[in-house]
């Protein structure tokens, strides 16, 4: 399903705080595992899920760069932590608190992704929500995509950089 198929609601759904998004992925970011929590939120069935790219669950609105930040740091085997904005089936979106993690076969080798996500600190999104903003403002103003999440890469480390501390001391921070 592409950005193009599923107009957003501006509708946002919620999670209670008790309950938890996991997924699991094969390196490539196809879907192994979803628990029901995952399937209540998303919209879809299991059978709908598993086999397809996390980005099933991409909402258009949310910054390439943030992505990219998130796929360069797992690929080199670290954990990251991030506020992501997801979609729904139907076009509703909902925001999470993610921690992203590798998993490591016995030759050090990534075999797959875990994703925890939790209901992110209002006071925490309050500063993330402007923050993605501006960086989809820069995204938007290159004329190539690519380019665009390059731009806002280097925007979200000069932010980060700026403030003195890493990016996962400034998720923690809000």
């Amino acid at each position: 399903m592409d950005d193009n198929q599923l107009s957003l609601t501006g509708v946002e759904r919620r999670f209670a705080e008790d309950e938890i998004i996991v997924s699991k992925t094969d390196p490539r970011g196809r879907l192994t595992y979803v628990n029901n929590v995952f399937i209540k939120i998303s919209g879809f069935v299991e059978e709908e899920l598993l086999g397809q790219p996390h980005s099933i669950i991409r909402n258009p609105e949310m910054q390439r760069c943030v992505f990219k930040l998130l796929w360069d740091t797992i690929g080199a085997g670290k954990e990251i932590f991030a506020y992501v904005n997801n979609r729904s089936r139907n076009g509703d979106n909902y925001w999470v608190f993610a921690h992203v993690t590798p998993t490591f076969d016995s030759n050090n080798q990534i075999i797959a992704y875990h994703s925890n996500r939790r209901v992110p600190k209002p006071s925490a999104l309050s500063v993330i929500k402007p923050l993605y903003v501006q960086l989809l403002e820069i995204e938007a103003r290159a004329s190539d995509r690519k380019v665009g999440m390059n731009e806002g890469y280097k925007a979200l480390l000069d932010i980060v950089a700026k403030k003195g501390i890493s990016y996962d001391e400034l998720m923690f921070a809000l």
